[in-house]
């Protein structure tokens, strides 16, 4: 059948957590200062500028006539819909959040949530990190989620320390070269 036959319905898959956002049942939420703000600033954006305006958009899309055809009307209660469940997402994840602060912490010859720690491998290559929370985990800029195989690694090691790390590929070992943590 056409999917233009096909109404549309909200379903509960649509509050369920993508699996690389989903935290391990019994942990916590931790998030450094900086992305607890960036949450609560996403939050508040979606709730005061983006949402009312979809909303505005839907209503006089709404005045038109048929909603059956009418394609502003059409993606934007989808798009409402997908600015509803994120807004839903972060609620509840700020309001788990314990927000720590590397900057505090005493033990900085360490490896603990915060810090950048710069390591190699066997072959050499060298890699520079910082552990972060789940939600503002950016693999490519190198933040790393704490929970990650390499950060689970790392945690607790010491300068010149070497860490073993099991890959799908194999056993690999980690060289500790560097630990910063922020003033």
């Amino acid at each position: 059948m056409n999917k233009a036959f096909v109404k549309e319905q909200d379903s509960a898959e649509d509050d369920d957590l993508p699996e690389t956002q989903a935290l391990p049942s019994g942990t916590k939420n931790y998030l450094t200062p900086g992305g607890y703000e960036a949450l609560r600033k996403e939050l508040a954006h979606l709730m005061n500028e983006e949402r009312p305006a979809m909303v505005q958009i839907v209503s006089w899309a709404a005045s038109n006539g048929d909603r059956s055809e009418n394609g502003d009307y059409l993606y934007g209660k989808k798009r409402l819909r997908e600015i509803d469940r994120r807004m839903r997402f972060l609620t509840k994840r700020l309001e788990i959040a314990e927000v720590v602060d590397p900057a505090l912490q005493t033990n900085r010859d360490q490896i603990f949530f915060g810090a950048t720690v710069l390591y190699a491998n066997q072959q050499g290559q060298e890699y520079r990190v910082t552990i972060v929370g789940v939600d503002e985990a950016e693999p490519l800029q190198g933040k790393i989620s704490w929970i990650s195989p390499v950060a689970r690694a790392l945690t607790k090691a010491k300068l010149g320390d070497t860490v073993t790390l099991k890959t799908p590929g194999g056993i690999e070992e980690l060289d500790i070269l560097e630990i910063i943590y922020p003033d």
